[in-house]
């Protein structure tokens, strides 16, 4: 999904790069210290020498050897601050081209270009996905539709979920179980293997027992309530057998107890023997129990297993079909609206995100140009400090000079020295106007306000796209498909 928004990526990665490194500063130009230069230079005590050999002459008019060493220093210290405001010039004037607003703003123009048609283009793959889907559960609803008109079913079909068919199961489970340990006690009585061996054979007699009532109540009873007579008549032909089944089993079970307790070899020919000649002729209480318990089981694994799932065969598995293609159809529309939702809300915060950064731009560019008009004036101010350190310098110099002189010092001693100033170039690099950047910048955001809109009006568009399918394959009622 990034790919496709990639004008909108590009443009929000490059508003968030920092657009300077620099800290801004009024200490640009160091201050000549007047004492340390003084201490230097020797000022004192070379116009102190010079004056005692009444050097300059009184008709002097050009500065001496130490003067212009004063004045070459402070023009030396005014060439480098020149030097380092021209440095400061060329970091502005890169700071103000890489905030580059021209680019940006073209950009913007190629992102509501391609944006708004990305995310159409991500709608319509869903009402693709959504298409198929839909289709699917058209077709799981005729299906359903004419197995009930086939069928003469007016009711919904029983879908055992989940959970309840492991309580199914874990209810035969537990008839198994609690049917073997309850045989096996009764059973241990005339095992040679004591409880072990009794245990071993009712737990054979209840695999048979609960196993054939299961297996005839789901694959065979069942038919009885099916239309066709056929298959009714094998339903019935079933539930007798399960009967004859049930009872012949919990017989068995029940001589071959007693047989066991009496003889030790040959039980099971004398318990077919009494089967045969007498079937419920059984002498001892605990028989009958066991008789009763073994069919008591079989009875509810039966029941149990003809709930299994809906008793009219094949109907539940015609509504599973519907069901799951139901749900397919609802949890991929639902994520579909999802991604389009998450989509739309990603795309309007970078969106504002970039709003808020061409904002902070102008204001980055406005302060920009103020620090170069502030390093201006610094460097103006700087001049006039030089000057007045110059002529400290020259100061300290011809008073020790004048201190020492025989002779009447040269007129220009009295001449102040005026620095000759340095104006800045104040040409530069094509700007923008601020009045017009917050012109620019204003239509650039309603430009991404407006697409804000569009994407809220594309992403409202799919949504009445997606619920058109369901007037194209409209949802059935009662099993019978509704006319578009």
């Amino acid at each position: 999904m990034a790919a496709r928004f990639e004008a909108l990526n590009r443009l929000w990665e490059s508003v968030r790069e920092t657009n300077h490194d620099f800290r801004a500063t009024t200490d640009i130009f160091p201050t000549l210290d007047v004492e340390k230069v003084s201490r230097t230079m020797e000022l004192p005590e070379r116009g102190a020498e010079n004056g005692a050999a009444n050097r300059p002459a009184k008709t002097a008019r050009a500065l001496d050897e130490v003067e212009q060493r004063i004045v070459a220093k402070v023009e030396e210290e005014r060439k480098t601050s020149y030097q380092l405001l021209e440095d400061q010039f060329q970091t502005f004037s890169e700071r103000l081209r890489n905030l580059d607003f021209e680019a940006h703003f073209g950009m913007i123009r190629e992102t509501n270009a391609t944006t708004l048609s990305d995310f159409h283009a991500e709608a319509e793959g869903g009402v693709d996905q959504l298409h198929g889907l839909r289709r699917d559960l058209k077709d799981a609803e005729d299906e359903t539709f004419k197995f009930k008109q086939k069928h003469g079913l007016e009711r919904a079909a029983k879908v055992t979920s989940g959970a309840m068919w492991s309580l199914k199961v874990s209810l035969v489970v537990f008839l198994l179980l609690l049917e073997t340990v309850l045989n096996g006690t009764f059973l241990a009585k005339g095992s040679e293997q004591g409880l072990l061996g009794g245990v071993t054979e009712a737990f054979t007699f209840a695999v048979l027992n609960i196993g054939s009532a299961l297996l005839l109540a789901f694959f065979c009873v069942r038919f009885l309530v099916h239309k066709s007579l056929f298959l009714k008549l094998l339903g019935s032909v079933g539930l007798i057998v399960y009967i004859g089944i049930a009872v012949f089993i919990n017989l068995a079970l029940a001589h071959y107890r007693e047989a066991a307790a009496t003889i030790l070899t040959g039980a099971s020919k004398e318990v077919m023997d009494n089967l045969i000649a007498s079937p419920f002729g059984l002498n001892d209480l605990s028989s009958w129990t066991l008789f009763g318990l073994g069919l008591l089981f079989s009875v509810i694994a039966f029941i149990d297993g003809c709930l299994m799932t809906d008793p009219y065969p094949g109907f539940a598995g015609v509504q599973k079909r519907l069901n799951a293609a139901r749900a397919a159809y609802v949890d991929r529309r639902a994520e579909l609206i999802e991604d389009l939702r998450d989509v739309r809300d990603e795309n309007n915060r970078k969106i504002e995100a970039i709003i808020r950064e061409l904002s902070a731009r102008r204001l980055e560019g406005r302060a920009i140009i103020q620090h170069r008009t502030r390093c201006i004036d610094l460097f103006n101010e700087h001049q006039n400090h030089l000057e007045r350190a110059a002529n400290q310098l020259l100061t300290i110099y011809r008073e020790a000079n004048r201190a020492a002189r025989t002779e009447p010092e040269p007129k220009y001693f009295s001449v102040a020295y005026r620095l000759e100033r340095l104006n800045p170039v104040r040409q530069f690099a094509e700007e923008w106007n601020d009045d017009e950047l917050v012109a620019r910048i204003r239509a650039a955001t309603d430009q991404l306000s407006e697409q804000m809109l569009k994407i809220a009006a594309e992403f409202e568009r799919a949504i009445d796209q997606y619920r058109k399918l369901d007037t194209m394959y409209p949802e059935g009622v009662n099993g019978q498909a509704q006319a578009a």
